[in-house]
């Protein structure tokens, strides 16, 4: 797998992640897989329900897949091998989708790439800690958008 850098947010606010997925949006190409990744609550979730636009969207972590409209999200936190995502049939759910957001993906990313329909592309988006948040500061967050192909 290799990465393209396309863009990188710092000091990103939780009121500032609208503005990101409006970005990600316009720099990405639907559709898209978009992997997530990051440290465990660094807020892969929270930028999956200002994507999907509703804060009633839950971690699909215990049931792995959850659908929207137009996105297919997935939370692979608790999957312990490639061969429990075969099952899940995936390619299925994404028939009339625009955007595959994958919690946990990269490890699977060459599974995922053949579960995609023809024509999709492939993205990595990576959250990070900012730096401490001083006294009566919000905590910040770090995003960087690259592309990604199976090579």
């Amino acid at each position: 797998m290799s990465q393209k850098l396309i863009r990188e947010w710092k000091k990103v606010f939780v009121a500032d992640i609208p503005y990101i997925v409006y970005e990600l949006k316009e720099l990405s190409k639907a559709p898209a897989l978009i992997i997530l990744e990051g440290a465990l609550g660094v807020g892969k979730t929270t930028f999956c329900q200002h994507f999907i636009g509703t804060e009633e969207t839950l971690s699909p972590t215990y049931s792995v897949l959850s659908e929207a409209p137009q996105v297919l999200h997935a939370d692979f936190y608790r999957i312990e091998s490639v061969d429990e995502i075969i099952p899940l049939e995936i390619g299925l759910y994404l028939e009339d989708k625009q955007y595959f957001l994958a919690e946990w993906g990269a490890k699977y990313f060459r599974r995922l790439m053949r579960e995609l329909p023809e024509g999709w592309q492939a993205y990595a988006l990576e959250i990070s800690f900012g730096r401490p948040a001083q006294e009566g500061e919000a905590p910040s967050r770090n995003f960087v958008l690259s592309s990604l192909a199976d090579d």
